[in-house]
């Protein structure tokens, strides 16, 4: 390469870029083989870079080492290069780095770079777990091959006998990566490097073997890393940039460059690769505990120095916690326990794991999954009740069904499992895999059993509530099947089987109905006590089973406005099954009345701002004229106000629009300023279209690229003489504005409107009748015909896109 001392690093980017976009007819290289060649292109970049600029082969005291990516001939595309130029005290090593780092800076090409003596990066070492970590991996480019192999050999003697030290804050540093990053085997939406069982886990994992602690990584870990690795690799491939979350939207390009049919595919492998990362370096950090000694005091020490062994404290019949509860203590079987004569016993070891918050000890998993007896059908009393209090754990559920799932004794108790196993799921607002967002739903229902009459019904129910998906049919009809399969089996009465499988065909029936349909409207009211059969204990068993799900499924899927809906509608089922008179829908208060005469006396727009605990409610009052509703969407969409709900009466001669909001963010603007963008927006002195169109490239950077493609459904006779549309979309800024908009483009009368947002996805329900004259599908009843329909439609799809 000419110019190798100073200037920039052009060449090398030119190269690089000729590797991950070869031209026509040139080989596109697979992603091993990439890493490879990026490796080799960068070390024959500094190593001859290094030359000139003074690293001399041997004998120089300076040599020039890779850390890092670098250092595990692990380069995948845009990696930074880390790097350390180590010397025995070399002055003019300032002079020699600076000849090595500016190319790079000049060219755009990430650096994290030192330049130490030995004894300096050990010190920093010391001081800082990410350079100790780095140490480990250190790996000679070029120079003198003396300075570099005592820093290697030095870092890894360190590492070694200070790990007794370093345990606790090594692990600790890891839980909070989790903590922010979640899991690569569970997350729809899984960070590669730092999530829990991803690439940087395996680093944790050399680590602990270097310190001799733990064996070095088998055939399976190698497996996991080599997937990881080449799904990292062709994700920063296809973005053309640096990425290590892989999101839903570039899943089926990943997946096809793998050679994998589909995201869903790629999906689970990369689950099952993250489970074995994951299970490996929980059962590494105990093994390591359990080698390392404690810290203690003399007096402890001699103490310690009398004990036979650790410390054995029963939790259950045939059940004991081995070890020191705050150094590394499993779950293990008591001595005289027999696991081929107790089929409870499986139960039982799992109930005090989740219980103590301890994890089961490798030794015994592998003891009850070769011994254990199967199940018979029905089960023993002992045993089902054992899988309740199991179930009822709440957040101590987690790992022990994964611990149980690993070793292959979880699918022994529930075959069913095997569908759901690392299965991602198909909308946009669950953050979990579909086995996963099943425990976590037991978990949140564990913390609601006391507001059911029945809570081992809430339990069996969470677990089992999504079991039918990843089958090629509605899966509430397959996982009612299935759960009546299940209830019969552990030897649940013939009325409960009846039940759980009626809790899963079921489950998304109030959650969908309030937050989609009129439930002021008595029919709808109707529909769902004859869908519940009458059953006032299972219309409880749903109501829970609704929050512990919408809880499981992300973040913002359960609010207090979702709470009040499905609370609301849960009463009115009551109070029909009671026999009592249905509220009629509210009337407006005396504020509204007297805000709608005002108006229809001076003919101005005016607004109504009412606050409660979490959302407020905004009253737009204007004479009545066509595209209001559209209008006071997008004032609303302008000041940040999430819309939930809309009704549109009228008092007075003018129309009164009643919105349930809340804020995106911050506080609740001010009613003046929303009086004076409506007066506006009614006289179309504002160009409500532009402002928000501003406002989402300001906010959102325009509109979501590689969105799915909205859908349309449609459902008669929802409520009387009226249709309801259906709207399935990515959420955009001003979507509520556009859409009733469009159907008013369309000449629709809306009645209603809802409004559910499921993470990025959004559910929009509009109650719709034709004018007197226009209602072609059902005449004199305000329905659309067909042909209608297809107008209202495509309208309502373009709008949305």
């Amino acid at each position: 390469m000419k110019d190798v001392v100073g200037g920039a690093a052009d060449d090398l980017v030119r190269a690089r870029e000729r590797l991950l976009a070869p031209a026509p007819g040139q080989r596109r290289l697979a992603p091993g083989a990439l890493r490879e060649a990026l490796t080799d292109l960068h070390e024959f970049w500094l190593a001859a870079h290094a030359t000139a600029a003074g690293v001399r082969p041997e004998g120089g005291g300076v040599a020039l080492a890779a850390v890092g990516a670098l250092g595990r001939r692990e380069l995948v595309p845009y990696s930074d290069l880390d790097l350390v130029l180590v010397h025995d005290g070399r002055q003019d090593v300032e002079s020699i780095a600076e000849k090595l780092w500016y190319p790079l800076w000049n060219s755009g090409i990430g650096l994290d770079h030192s330049v130490r003596t030995v004894g300096e990066a050990l010190r920093a070492a010391e001081s800082d777990m990410r350079t100790a970590l780095g140490l480990l991996e250190v790996r000679h480019v070029v120079g003198d091959t003396d300075v570099s192999g005592r820093l290697a050999d030095a870092a890894r003697q360190a590492w070694r006998v200070g790990m007794r030290n370093r345990l606790d804050e090594l692990t600790e540093s890891a839980r909070r990566r989790w903590a922010r990053s979640g899991e690569v085997a569970h997350r729809v939406e899984p960070d590669l490097k730092h999530g829990h069982g991803g690439l940087r886990d395996l680093q944790l994992l050399n680590a602990l073997s270097i310190a001799q602690l733990i064996d070095r990584p088998g055939a399976e870990l190698a497996e996991a890393r080599h997937l990881l690795l080449d799904v990292r690799t062709e994700l920063r491939r296809i973005a053309g940039r640096a990425r290590d979350v892989l999101h839903a939207q570039d899943g089926d390009e990943v997946a096809g460059a793998l050679g994998m049919a589909d995201r869903f595919e790629l999906a689970r492998a990369l689950s099952s690769a993250g489970r074995t990362v994951m299970y490996a370096l929980d059962v590494a950090f105990r093994a390591a505990r359990a080698a390392l000694p404690a810290r203690r005091g003399l007096v402890e020490f001699g103490r310690s120095a009398l004990r036979r062994g650790p410390a054995r404290r029963p939790l259950d019949e045939g059940v004991v916690l081995h070890g020191e509860p705050d150094r590394g203590a499993e779950v293990t079987l008591a001595r005289d326990a027999q696991p081929s004569r107790d089929p409870a016993l499986l139960l039982r070891v799992a109930t005090a794991a989740a219980r103590s918050r301890h994890p089961i000890a490798t030794g015994t998993l592998a003891t009850l999954a070769d011994s254990a007896p199967e199940l018979r059908r029905p089960w023993p009393a002992a045993a089902r009740e054992e899988l309740i209090a199991l179930l009822g754990t709440g957040s101590g559920l987690v790992d022990v069904v994964e611990a149980l799932d690993r070793t292959g004794l979880w699918g022994r108790l529930f075959p069913e499992w095997g569908w759901v196993r690392d299965l991602p799921p198909r909308d946009a607002a669950h953050i979990w895999t579909v086995d996963r967002h099943l425990v976590q739903a037991t978990a949140r229902a564990g913390r609601l059993v006391t507001t059911v009459s029945r809570p081992d019904l809430l339990l069996l129910g969470a677990l089992l509530h999504d079991i039918g998906k990843g089958r090629d049919a509605d899966h509430s009809v397959v996982g009612a099947a299935l759960a009546t399969q299940v209830g019969e089996r552990i030897g649940l009465a013939e009325r409960d089987v009846a039940t759980l499988a009626a809790m899963v065909r079921h489950h998304l029936l109030l959650p969908h109905t309030a937050t989609r349909r009129d439930i002021g409207d008595p029919a709808t009211v109707h529909r769902v006590v004859q869908a519940v059969g009458g059953d006032l204990v299972l219309l409880e068993l749903l109501q829970a089973l609704a929050e512990a799900d919408s809880l499981a499924t992300g973040p913002g899927v359960w609010n207090d406005w979702k709470a009040a809906l499905i609370a609301d509608l849960v009463d009115r089922c009551r109070s029909v099954l009671a026999g009592e008179p249905l509220p009629k829908p509210e009337p407006l208060d005396d504020d509204q009345r007297k805000l709608a005469e005002a108006v229809a006396a001076s003919r101005r727009p005016d607004v109504l701002l009412t606050e409660t605990d979490h959302t407020a409610t905004v009253t737009v009052v204007a004479p009545d004229r066509p595209g209001l509703l559209s209008r006071a969407a997008g004032v609303l969409a302008l000041n940040s106000l999430e819309v939930h709900a809309a009704v549109l009466r009228s008092h007075a001669g003018v129309a009164v629009d009643v919105f349930s909001v809340s804020p995106r963010f911050g506080s609740l603007p001010d009613a003046t300023l929303l009086r004076e963008q409506l007066a506006r927006a009614v006289d179309g002195r504002m160009p409500l279209t532009d402002l928000l169109a501003a406002k989402e490239r300001d906010y959102g950077g325009g509109p979501p690229a590689d969105a799915p493609t909205p859908r349309v459904l449609w459902f008669d006779d929802e409520a009387t003489g009226a249709t309801v549309l259906e709207l399935r979309a990515t959420d955009r800024i001003g979507l509520l504005h556009r859409v009733a908009a469009a159907l008013e483009g369309c000449g629709v009368n809306v009645r209603w409107a809802k409004v559910a947002t499921l993470g990025g996805t959004v559910v929009d329900s509009f109650c719709l009748s034709m004018p007197p004259g226009q209602d072609g599908g059902a005449p004199g009843r305000g329905m659309p015909d067909p042909v209608q329909r297809g107008r209202i439609e495509r309208a309502v799809l373009a709008a949305a896109r």
